[in-house]
C-alpha cells in the first residue's frame, strides 16, 4: 500500500540531562493512505507529543518524519506552517471556532489563508457543511449551536480543501453520547470516501471504532493491531 506517514526512530526529549523526560522513545510507525487509525494512551503516555509530531506542530529531538513523501523532521516554523495548511485537517476537542463568525465563515477562514479565491472557498465550504449535515445551519454562529453541531463545523473546516490527513485530537471529549456517535459516523464516512483519519484518544470505546489501534505507553508503541471487531 501507499505510505502517507513514516516515522523512523523518533525521540522527543524534554529537559535533557539528569532530569530528562523521554516523551517519545525511539518510535517507529507507518500509516498508509486511506487508513483509519486510533492512537490510544493515558495521560503522560506520549500520545499528545506524538500527535504534535504527526501534525507538524513540533519537531523531534532525533529521528525522521516523512509526510506524504517529504521529510518534515527539521523544517522551520514557517515551513511547518505551510505543511500544516496543505497536508493536514485538524479537529480538536475544544472546536476552536471563532465566536463572531457564522458556521460558513469559520469553515472559510483557513481557505483564505491558503489563498483560495472567494468563489471557490464559498463553494468548498458549502459542500463541506452539507457533508456534515449542517446545510440549514450555515448562517448560525457557534453560540446558536449545540456542542455536537459546533464539532461538525470544525470537521467541515478540516475537510473543506480535502487534505491528505485528518488528525482528530479527542474529537468527542466534550460531547454527550449521542453527539459522539454522530461525530464518529462522520469520521467513518470520511474514511470510506478515501481519507486517512488519525484519531488520538484515551478512550477504549472510541478507539474500538477505528480499523487499526496503536497503543502508546511511556513514549513507546506497545501494541499495533488490526481491529477486526471494528464497531
Amino acid at each position: 500500500m501507499d505510505e502517507l506517514v513514516e516515522i523512523r526512530d523518533m525521540c522527543k526529549v524534554y529537559n535533557p540531562g539528569e532530569n530528562e523526560v523521554r516523551a517519545l522513545d525511539h518510535v517507529n510507525l507507518k500509516i498508509n493512505r486511506n487508513e483509519f487509525v486510533a492512537i490510544i494512551g493515558q495521560s503522560g503516555s506520549g500520545k499528545s507529543t506524538l500527535m504534535n509530531m504527526l501534525g507538524c506542530l513540533d519537531v523531534p529531538t532525533s529521528g525522521t518524519y516523512i509526510l506524504n513523501g517529504q521529510d518534515v523532521s527539521h523544517l522551520t516554523d514557517d515551513e511547518l506552517s505551510d505543511i500544516r495548511n496543505k497536508e493536514i485537517g485538524f479537529i480538536f476537542q475544544g472546536f476552536n471556532l471563532i465566536a463572531g463568525l457564522t458556521a460558513l465563515e469559520n469553515v472559510e477562514l483557513p481557505l483564505i489563508y491558503r489563498g483560495v479565491s472567494k468563489k471557490e472557498r464559498l463553494r468548498l465550504s458549502e459542500i463541506a457543511l452539507e457533508k456534515v449535515g449542517l446545510k440549514a445551519r450555515m448562517t448560525h454562529k457557534p453560540s446558536e449551536m449545540s456542542g455536537g453541531q459546533q464539532q461538525r463545523v470544525a470537521i467541515a473546516r478540516a475537510i473543506a480543501q480535502a487534505p491528505p490527513v485528518i488528525l482528530a485530537d479527542e474529537p468527542t471529549g466534550n460531547l454527550d453520547s449521542g453527539s459522539t456517535k454522530e461525530i464518529m459516523e462522520i469520521l467513518k464516512g470520511l474514511h470510506s470516501e478515501g481519507r486517512t483519519v488519525i484519531l488520538i484518544t484515551h478512550d477504549n470505546d472510541i478507539a474500538a471504532r477505528a480499523k487499526r489501534i496503536i497503543r502508546i505507553m511511556d513514549g513507546k508503541i506497545v501494541a499495533d493491531i488490526i481491529n477486526d471487531a471494528e464497531l
